[in-house]
C-alpha cells in the first residue's frame, strides 16, 4: 500500500476510515449557522452521527466549531474513549438524541 492508498484518519477518533466504511464530511460550522463554504472534516460516519446526537447546531456553530473543542465535550469524550477499542471498520447505531432542546 502506498501513501496515496493508506485510509485517511478520522481526526474525531483518531482511528484510519477504511474506504468501505460508511464516512462523511461534517461541517465544523453548521451550514445553517452560516458554514455553508466553511470548512469540513472527513469523518466516520459513527462519529459524525455521535456529535449531532450530541450538540445543537447552535451550540457547534458558537462553542464547538473545531475538533479540540468537539473532543472536549464530556460526551464525545466518552464516546472518543470508548470507540478506540472498536477496530476501524466498526459501525453501530447511535443512541437516540440525548441533547437538551
Amino acid at each position: 500500500m502506498t501513501d496515496a492508498d493508506a485510509a485517511p484518519i478520522c481526526p474525531l477518533c483518531d482511528r484510519p476510515i477504511p474506504r468501505d466504511v460508511p464516512q462523511s464530511l461534517h461541517h465544523l460550522i453548521p451550514k445553517l449557522k452560516g458554514g455553508k463554504g466553511g470548512p469540513t472534516v472527513l469523518l466516520h460516519h459513527i462519529c459524525h452521527r455521535e456529535i449531532h446526537a450530541a450538540l445543537t447546531e447552535a451550540e457547534l456553530a458558537r462553542d464547538y466549531a473545531t475538533i479540540k473543542a468537539l473532543r472536549s465535550h464530556p460526551r464525545l469524550a466518552r464516546f472518543i474513549s470508548w470507540v478506540q477499542k472498536r477496530p476501524p471498520g466498526f459501525s453501530s447505531r447511535v443512541p437516540g438524541k440525548q441533547r437538551k432542546r
